[in-house]
C-alpha cells in the first residue's frame, strides 16, 4: 500500500511518517489486505491547540474509508483516526471481502458513469442578510464554482450504497439502483438513520 503523509503547518519528520506507515499496513493487513493507497494529513484545529489528523484510504476501485482522529499531538491524533478507519474496516469485513474478490477478477466489475463533481461558491454574510443570490460566476446565471473533480455514479444494491456512504464517512451518497437502474440517494439524517431518494413513480 502507498503511504503518503503531510501537515498543513504541522512537521511531519520522520518518526511520525515511520509511526503512521506502521500503523496503517498492520491495519490493513489484519481487516483488508487489498487496500491500494492513503493519504494522511496533519493540522492544527480551528483553535490550534490540539492535531487533527486526517485518513483517505483507497481500498479498491471506487471503495474509499476515511478516518479522523484529534489529539495532543500528531501521534495520537493518528492513533484515532487509525482506530475509525480500522472500527469501519472490522464493521464491514465481510462485505469488503466481497469486494475485494470483485475487484481481483473473479467476476467482471460494472463500470460506473462519469460525472462531475463540484463545490460552489459559498454566500457571504452580506448576501445572506440582503437576502441575495449566491455569487454569480461571470456572465452565467450558476453560482461560482471554486472546485471542481471527476467522480464516478456506480451501479450499486441499496445495502452497498449505504456502506460506501459510511466508509467514505460521507454525508451523501449518489448512486444507479442495480435492480431498478434509476438514480437513487442515500443520506444521513439528522437523527442518525440513513434516508434513501428512489425517485420512481408508481
Amino acid at each position: 500500500m502507498h503511504i503518503t503523509v503531510a501537515g498543513k503547518q504541522v512537521e511531519t519528520g520522520d518518526a511520525l511518517k515511520t509511526h503512521v506507515r506502521d500503523g496503517l499496513g498492520t491495519i490493513a493487513r489484519k481487516y483488508f489486505d487489498h487496500a491500494l493507497e492513503a493519504n494522511v494529513t496533519f493540522r492544527r484545529d480551528a483553535k490550534g491547540h490540539a492535531f487533527v489528523c486526517d485518513i483517505n484510504l483507497k481500498a479498491g476501485r471506487n471503495l474509499f474509508m476515511r478516518g479522523e482522529g484529534e489529539g495532543s499531538d500528531a501521534h495520537k491524533a493518528f492513533e484515532e483516526a487509525a482506530e475509525h478507519v480500522a472500527k469501519r474496516m472490522r464493521r464491514y469485513r465481510r462485505r469488503m471481502n466481497d469486494h475485494a474478490r470483485h475487484l481481483a477478477g473473479e467476476r467482471e466489475p460494472e463500470m460506473g458513469e462519469p460525472a462531475r463533481q463540484m463545490v460552489l461558491a459559498r454566500e457571504t454574510e452580506e448576501e445572506v442578510e440582503a437576502d441575495a443570490e449566491p455569487a454569480m460566476a461571470s456572465g452565467a446565471d450558476h453560482p461560482a464554482v471554486v472546485a471542481e473533480t471527476p467522480a464516478t455514479i456506480d451501479r450499486l444494491t441499496v445495502g452497498e450504497a449505504v456502506m460506501r456512504m459510511d466508509l467514505a464517512h460521507v454525508p451523501v451518497l449518489m448512486f444507479r439502483n442495480r435492480a431498478t437502474n434509476a438514480l437513487n440517494v442515500v443520506y444521513r439524517r439528522g437523527d442518525g438513520h440513513i434516508g434513501w431518494i428512489d425517485p420512481r413513480t408508481n
